[in-house]
């Protein structure tokens, strides 16, 4: 494989790891909010997933972003009879956002594009040598 290659496959993988912490970033800021009218659903957490797309022109396999979906598990019930949007017996559907999860998630997201990026600054380093040398 090439060193263009390379820039092209960490590039990509900058690219959905960026999209990625855009989704997690709208699940925590969404944690809180309920639905304001009776029977109403909250926000459903976003849930994003990679595939491989072999790219002929670099002749490697890049990661894209397959799809960017709704998480099925069931909203938290929480009791709170004043709300709003509370049923008939007083409980309020939460978001199924849980911000531990998100937070590692997060965290994830974040080594994962550090290390896309570390690839991409040494990759760069190769280039700059091999240069220095053939001078």
């Amino acid at each position: 494989m090439d060193l263009k290659a390379t820039l092209k496959i960490a590039g990509s993988g900058l690219d959905v790891q960026g999209k990625r912490v855009k989704v997690i970033a709208e699940n925590i800021a969404n944690a809180d909010s309920m639905a304001s009218t009776p029977g109403g659903e909250p926000y459903r957490r976003k849930t994003i997933s990679f595939k491989n797309v072999f790219d002929e022109k670099v002749g490697a396999n890049l990661v894209k972003v397959d799809k960017v979906g709704e998480d099925s598990k069931p909203f938290n019930k929480v009791y709170e009879p004043g709300h709003p949007a509370a049923d008939e017996y007083g409980y309020v559907l939460k978001p199924n956002v849980n911000t531990m999860i998100e937070s590692v998630d997060l965290k994830e997201a974040q080594r994962s594009y550090e290390a896309n990026l570390a690839t991409i600054e040494i990759t760069k380093t190769m280039i700059n040598r091999t240069l220095d040398l053939l001078r």
